[in-house]
């Protein structure tokens, strides 16, 4: 037969099978994306001060004498404390300190500006073009954002940890239960609330997500972001509104605090974990039902 007459294959009218490395592929790029940007970097060195900011405080206050309050209610106060005694609590105190406004604030920042930050920059559309399809450069966009999460709680456990031991001593943990373990399971304990930290911001950083999905603005979404956290904060805190205090993203925050109970209390780190996995699910459905219905002309 000649090369003429040589049968054609026909024209596939399905779509393309998509290529699992594809999918790694955008996710690689937008994870390196996020953790490249000078925002990025500016908002890690503003979290990796405050624990040297709280550290010389302390040394300064107490003149580095190791007279400190014995172990208390589980709050950044009573971490405080117990600084001078051990360089190791400086982890749970600047987690204290960063939870309830820096780390979230930062993570509202990367989230908010996740989706309409592209958009606004006239990119959102060139990605989309690729053969990504919005689920999954959405799914991306989110994975990049909890990676910054966690990114960003190590970076203040780090700094807090390398300050402690440079500036006061290190030694056998007394627990909030009063026990005492040893230095190397304290640093498994600080990991491990690093890590329950991280995961309190999951269910935030998704209603960040949903907010970048409404506006084309990235300074709006971020904007907008922002003040959702400070008002649902101030919320948490008014006495009258205790009924629907359960419900806010941030009312078990503390609850890190029971990683440093001997045994560990694991109820409330259950129900902040249960409620950042409703919050995720409620407002990553509702990004993804705007997103892939959006239409997009930047």
């Amino acid at each position: 037969m000649s090369q003429a007459e040589a049968p054609v294959a026909p024209e596939s009218t399905g779509p393309r099978p998509r290529n699992p490395l594809w999918t790694l592929g955008i996710l690689r790029s937008e994870v390196t994306t996020t953790l490249r940007r000078h925002r990025t970097y500016a908002l890690l060195a503003v979290l990796a001060a405050v624990p040297v900011l709280i550290g010389i405080a302390v040394r300064i206050e107490t003149g580095g004498g190791g007279a400190g309050g014995g172990p208390g209610g589980g709050g950044g106060p009573a971490f405080l404390t117990q600084v001078t005694n051990n360089g190791l609590f400086l982890v749970f105190a600047a987690l204290a300190a960063t939870l309830p406004v820096f780390l979230p604030m930062a993570v509202g920042v990367v989230a908010g500006d996740a989706i309409a930050g592209e958009a606004s920059g006239g990119t959102l559309r060139y990605l989309l073009v690729a053969p990504a399809g919005r689920t999954r450069l959405l799914l991306a966009k989110y994975a990049s954002v909890l990676t910054f999460c966690l990114v960003a709680t190590f970076v203040v456990a780090a700094s807090a940890l390398a300050v402690g031991a440079l500036l006061f001593p290190v030694g056998e943990v007394t627990t909030i239960s009063g026990t005492r373990i040893s230095f190397g399971e304290g640093l498994v304990r600080a990991a491990l609330t690093a890590g329950v930290v991280a995961g309190s911001l999951v269910g935030f950083a998704a209603l960040g997500l949903f907010v970048s999905t409404l506006t084309n603005s990235g300074i709006g979404a971020m904007a907008a972001t922002v003040g959702l956290l400070i008002t649902v904060q101030i919320l948490d805190s008014i006495p009258q509104l205790s009924g629907v205090h359960p419900y806010l993203f941030p009312h078990h925050w503390m609850s890190f605090a029971d990683v440093l109970r001997e045994p560990v209390h694991w109820d409330g780190l259950v129900e902040n974990f249960r409620l950042q996995g409703l919050y995720a699910a409620v407002f990553g459905s509702a990004a993804w039902a705007r997103f892939t219905t959006k239409d997009i002309t930047t």
